[in-house]
């Protein structure tokens, strides 16, 4: 997947190789891992929500159901939420748990991009 969404694409097991692991290769992807039982990750959303908007081009946001696909958060090592993860080329490149600031996460989302598109 070589697009990017100004919103947070909803991602399962049969669909993290590819919008994850590939797009990774064109673009930061920040996952994050969230239950709808979790305060702190519904106090973190609307954060993710505008940075999708406003990175739309430049990264993709994806959510990660850790009770509906408890596979990945198993094999991310994911042991609270809300945790994000940010890929680039396939692999993981930072990890933040618990609730961040937006402009922490952009910061982080930002480092990850390649130099010659970093703004």
């Amino acid at each position: 997947m070589n697009t990017t969404f100004p919103y947070p694409v909803s991602v399962s097991n049969n669909s993290f190789a590819t919008d994850v692991l590939a797009a990774s290769a064109h673009h930061p992807v920040l996952v994050d891992f969230w239950a709808s039982w979790c305060g702190p990750c519904k106090a973190i959303a609307p954060a993710l929500n505008e940075i999708a908007a406003e990175r739309g081009g430049q990264a993709i946001v994806a959510k990660v159901d850790v009770d509906a696909h408890p596979e990945l958060a198993s094999r991310y090592g994911i042991r609270s939420i809300p945790s994000l993860l940010i890929f680039r080329a396939g692999a993981v490149v930072d990890t933040m748990v618990g609730v961040h600031a937006k402009s922490e996460i952009l910061r982080r989302l930002d480092a990850a991009r390649p130099a010659a598109t970093a703004a």
